[in-house]
């Protein structure tokens, strides 16, 4: 029974997740663009979610709701927000997944800025092959820095919210037999 009820657990939690990432993806879509961030980039909100997946529930559950994201992004802007979306969320979480697991002294502030630049690189490699050149490369100091402050922005909001998700996430949900942190949540 006790499994049973952690896998509901686990599918509710999911659903709850993937229902919030799109909805903050949806909100900061009305969002007009800040004036010290290029043309159409945005903070990038929705990707808390999937920092705390891969922090707190693994690479499954965080590349799920990369993918989801991709495929609203799809629905709601197009085939190229689809690809944009999926090229740069499914490398921003492969490289969330292997820092919150494998650098534990990179910081919730550094896995953002990392995940920013990765995004951003995803989605510059879809743009270079939909244009048919390398132009668009020229865009990545510009992206660098974006990254670096949306970056810092998501890190530190999941730095703030993370400790409180994991008091009431149940250890067996985070893959782990005893409660403990996932990360040592120190931003640097």
């Amino acid at each position: 029974m006790l499994m049973k009820k952690n896998v509901s657990y686990k599918v509710a939690l999911f659903g709850m997740l993937g229902a919030l990432a799109l909805t903050l993806s949806y909100l900061e879509s009305l969002l007009p663009t800040a004036a010290f961030l290029p043309p159409g980039a945005k903070p990038g909100f929705s990707n808390v979610v999937n920092m705390f997946a891969a922090g707190a529930m693994g690479f499954l559950p965080a590349i799920s709701i990369a993918v989801l994201k991709a495929c609203f992004a799809g629905v709601t802007r197009g085939v190229t927000a689809f690809f944009m979306s999926l090229c740069g969320g499914l490398l921003s979480t492969c490289g969330m997944f292997i820092l919150f697991h494998k650098a534990k002294k990179v910081g919730y502030v550094g896995i953002g800025v990392i995940s920013a630049v990765l995004h951003n690189a995803g989605q510059l490699l879809v743009a270079s092959v939909l244009v048919g050149n390398r132009s668009v490369l020229g865009y990545m100091p510009i992206l660098l820095l974006s990254a670096l402050v949306t970056g810092f922005l998501t890190g530190s909001l999941l730095k703030a919210v993370m400790p409180q998700l994991l008091k009431v996430l149940p250890a067996a949900v985070r893959g782990e037999k005893k409660t403990t942190s996932v990360h040592n949540g120190k931003g640097k």
